[in-house]
């Protein structure tokens, strides 16, 4: 996997986060930088640590299923690229302007599962998995931090569309892995 791909599987992974964040934002009167450097240290934090320990997993099933990895691949992100956009033409999330422990650790973990998947397919296609995981935090660091800002100043409109841009990127990446895989894309 090449640093293109790395980075559009970053910034698909992001989405979810960026999509918080902006409506994080927009539920605050008044933007604050820390509650903006929290969001983004919360969700990067957990889209690196999630793929890691999806590679970890993925590692100790390495051997039974390479004659299928691609597969694997292209299903893992497929799902979660289709997931995301389903999710965005779903109904509106509520608003809260909550930035306590409970409320961030939990919406990192749930923003960071698909990331998890992620890190499966990252130990079939032996991705550097130490660089990978540090780009995808901060990545996602950054768009947390984004989305707060933009949450803030320009309000909801562009949550549906950034993780229905995110889930196209995923199941798009997964296609060339799989198309790549069969020979029909050099």
């Amino acid at each position: 996997m090449g640093l293109l791909e790395l980075f559009l599987v970053a910034v698909g992974l992001s989405m979810d986060a960026f999509a918080v964040s902006i409506c994080k934002g927009l539920s605050m009167p008044k933007m604050r930088w820390k509650n903006a450097l929290l969001s983004g240290v919360y969700f990067g934090g957990f889209q690196a640590l999630m793929p890691a320990i999806g590679y970890l997993l993925g590692t100790q099933f390495e051997d039974a299923i390479s004659s299928i990895d691609h597969w694997v691949a292209f299903v893992l992100l497929a799902v979660i690229g289709i997931n995301m956009i389903r999710e965005a033409v779903g109904e509106e999330e509520s608003l809260d302007d909550s930035f306590d422990v409970k409320t961030m650790l939990l919406l990192a973990v749930a923003t960071s599962i698909d990331a998890l998947a992620v890190g499966v397919t990252f130990a079939f296609l032996k991705v550097n998995i130490v660089f990978a995981v540090v780009f995808i935090g901060c990545t996602t660091f950054v768009f947390g931090i984004a989305g707060i800002k933009i949450g803030n100043v320009f309000g909801s409109r562009f949550r549906a569309k950034a993780q229905i841009a995110g889930g196209v990127i995923l199941v798009l990446i997964g296609l060339k892995i799989l198309l790549e895989h069969l020979g029909i894309l050099a």
